[in-house]
């Protein structure tokens, strides 16, 4: 998705100009025609001014379906198989942690390369 597009169809259907997102965003409608004609990305920020400008959630600037979208479903850190979970494991974990805090940077990024080249050897 060109996000340009979208915010331009989307202000088009709403029968706004640029000058309206400008008085409304206090964005400036060279900035709001560079966006829309993909020489520039918004940020977050912007899409979030700009969203209210059009009177919209903001995830329907960046969805083009009908239906909200569903929301992923995060690990809630009770799921079985993980590491870490079980007590006894949960008491290693925030022990490797407090060691690896005091490490130095540099002999940290060692031991974190070399478990990442052992952890590939495995796979």
């Amino acid at each position: 998705m060109q996000i340009g597009l979208r915010l331009r169809e989307l202000r088009e259907a709403k029968d706004l100009s640029q000058g309206d997102i400008e008085k409304t965003t206090g964005l400036l409608r060279c900035y709001v025609s560079r966006v829309e004609n993909g020489h520039t990305v918004p940020s977050v920020e912007t899409l979030e001014k700009w969203a209210r400008a059009l009177e919209m959630p903001l995830y329907k600037v960046m969805y083009d379906g009908t239906e909200p979208p569903k929301p992923m479903k995060l690990p809630t850190g009770t799921e079985e198989g993980l590491w870490g979970n079980s007590p006894p494991e949960s008491k290693e974990l925030s022990q490797l942690l407090r060691y690896l805090a005091k490490m130095d940077p540099k002999d940290r990024t060692v031991l974190l390369g070399f478990a990442r080249k052992l952890a590939r050897n495995a796979a």
